[in-house]
Formats: C-alpha cells, sequence, structure tokens
C-alpha cells in the first residue's frame, strides 16, 4: 500500500449524508499537524465516486478525496463511476487551504511541478490549464521552439507569461537540453529521468548532468533510482 495516505483515523472524518463517504480533512498550516497527518499524499489508488473533466473524487478505505485534474489526465483515464483509478498526486499547501492535484502520468506531473516550482508567477490554475490546453510533448516542444505564440493559446497565459516560461526553463532551468537529449537518443531513459529528477528538486541541469554521467562511468547499467540516490548523495557531499 505504499505511497497511499492513510489517516491515523478515519472515523475523526466526518461521514457525507448524501454519499456517506468520509470527506479527507487536512489540517491548516497554522493548525497542530501530527505525523501521521502531514505525510504527503504522493499517489492515489482507489475507485472513483465522481468523475468531472476537471476533478475526480476517489474511495480510498472508506475517504473520499478531491483531487483537480488537467483535461489531458481525464481524457487518458477516460474515468467512469466505480472503476479503479490510480493518480499521481501533488498537495499544494497555501495558508488557507490545501488542495490535491492528480495526474495520469509522471511526466504530467513533473511539467505541473516545474511550472509551478521554477517558473516565477505560475500558479496550480494555470500550470493546470496548460496541461488541458496541450499534450506534454507539444508542451515541451513549444518551449525548446521558443513558441511563445502556441503557449499564449492556453487559458490564463498570455505573450508575458509565455516568453516567462521559456527564458526561465529553457535558459535558466536548462531543462530543455535534457528534453531534446532524450528525445534525439543522446542520453538514455534512465539517465534523463534522473536528470529531470534532480532538476526538479531544484539542481541546475548542468551539475545534475555531471553528478549522473559520474555513476554511470562507473555502472552504465544503473536504474534511474540507483542514479538518483547516487547523484543526490554527490551533490550534497
Amino acid at each position: 500500500m505504499s505511497g497511499i495516505f492513510h489517516p491515523a483515523n478515519p472515523a475523526l472524518f466526518p461521514v457525507d449524508s448524501e454519499t456517506g463517504y468520509r470527506a479527507a480533512s487536512f489540517p491548516l498550516a497554522n493548525d497542530h499537524i501530527s505525523p501521521e497527518t502531514s505525510r504527503v499524499i504522493a499517489r492515489l489508488r482507489g475507485n472513483i465516486i465522481e468523475a468531472f473533466p476537471n476533478r475526480l473524487i476517489v474511495d480510498c478505505h472508506g475517504v473520499g478525496y478531491e483531487a483537480i485534474i488537467p483535461i489531458s489526465t481525464y481524457d487518458r483515464l477516460h474515468p467512469t463511476e466505480g472503476a479503479p483509478v490510480d493518480l499521481r498526486t501533488h498537495l499544494h499547501i497555501r495558508e488557507n487551504a490545501q488542495t490535491l492535484y492528480g495526474f495520469a502520468t509522471e511526466e504530467e506531473r513533473d511539467v505541473f511541478l516545474l511550472l509551478i516550482e521554477r517558473v516565477s508567477g505560475i500558479g496550480p490554475a494555470i500550470a493546470i490549464a496548460i496541461l488541458s490546453g496541450m499534450p506534454v510533448a507539444m508542451f515541451k516542444s513549444a518551449v525548446v521552439a521558443g513558441d511563445v505564440a502556441l503557449l499564449s493559446k492556453s487559458k490564463g497565459v498570455g505573450k508575458k507569461t509565455a516568453e516567462r516560461i521559456i527564458l526561465e526553463l529553457k535558459d535558466k532551468v536548462g531543462v530543455t537540453d535534457t528534453w531534446q537529449d532524450a528525445a534525439s537518443g543522446q542520453v538514455s531513459s534512465e539517465a534523463a529521468d534522473a536528470e529531470l529528477a534532480l532538476i526538479a528538486l531544484g539542481y541546475k541541469q548542468v551539475d545534475s548532468r555531471k553528478a549522473v554521467r559520474a555513476i554511470l562511468d562507473k555502472d552504465p547499467s544503473s536504474t534511474a533510482e540507483a542514479l538518483i540516490r547516487g547523484a543526490l548523495r554527490s551533490l550534497q557531499g
């Protein structure tokens, strides 16, 4: 059951009188947070209670979790009530709210996190709008090509925002180099996954690649997980 959030005591959550399901309630930032209720929700597996193009409600052990999703996730999953679902998730915490975002693939979540964590002025709403407006592959191609017009077609993304996305992802973060090299086969999928994971953690692309290559030189068969662990030890040392 790894990766699925389990409340310390589900009975503490109130039961919705209409659905009969318990609604998950998360402590706010100024509340006392116990180790049991402060776990990061990285993945959610359960059965769909309600399905809409912009959100899903998932029953996980009697607790109903609402996850905001991009249309790309809805189109990929074709969710129906009662069907099983496995979401990659991100819990976004603000002073007065905690919102769970869900994605069909790791790639979608990675782009979402890059946008909200590495591009100034981009929040979850705009990141979801971008993912809803184009496939991940198209978004990557637009950033690599510097296609301001295509990025500007997404809801809430004007010319200046599109330019900032390209500038900060392409020039400051350097993630586009990894995307291009992975697409052309210059780096393996394992190496690319490791680099992208390190970039998402805040490391520069050039430093991430150097650390990953040092490990591959010693063991070319290293998995992405092994590369990430080894690179983190090197970068933090």
